[in-house]
């Protein structure tokens, strides 16, 4: 059965993080773009996003990653990214995005060094 899309919001550890379930696609990409530019449009120079329930992402969906990057590294902060699957982690490292982005395995290794 497929996993139905679904985007929440909420603050840890003084950082906005974004949770996405389900498939980031063509379809559900603008909802993503729509929440990363509004926690963004409020300040936050950095923000987690939490794929650990993605299970499908395609090029329109990085390209909204790529976009959010860009915006948090002009205000001075990160995007970073949580994920765990391999699949996801995969694809991340065929584009080379898993040079650009700050990718860890769980929301608390975030800013850790």
């Amino acid at each position: 059965m497929e996993q139905e899309f679904h985007i929440e919001e909420r603050v840890d550890r003084g950082l906005p993080v974004i949770t996405v379930a389900g498939e980031i696609d063509v379809a559900t990409a603008p909802q993503l773009r729509e929440a990363l530019h509004g926690v963004i449009a409020q300040g936050q120079a950095s923000v987690v996003l939490d794929l650990l329930a993605v299970t499908f992402l395609d090029s329109t969906a990085l390209g909204v990653l790529v976009g959010g990057l860009k915006r948090c590294r002009e205000l001075g902060g990160e995007l970073h990214v949580v994920v765990t699957d391999a699949r996801i982690k995969k694809i991340f490292e065929i584009t080379g995005l898993n040079k650009v982005f700050p990718i860890v395995d769980a929301l608390a290794e975030v800013g850790a060094s």
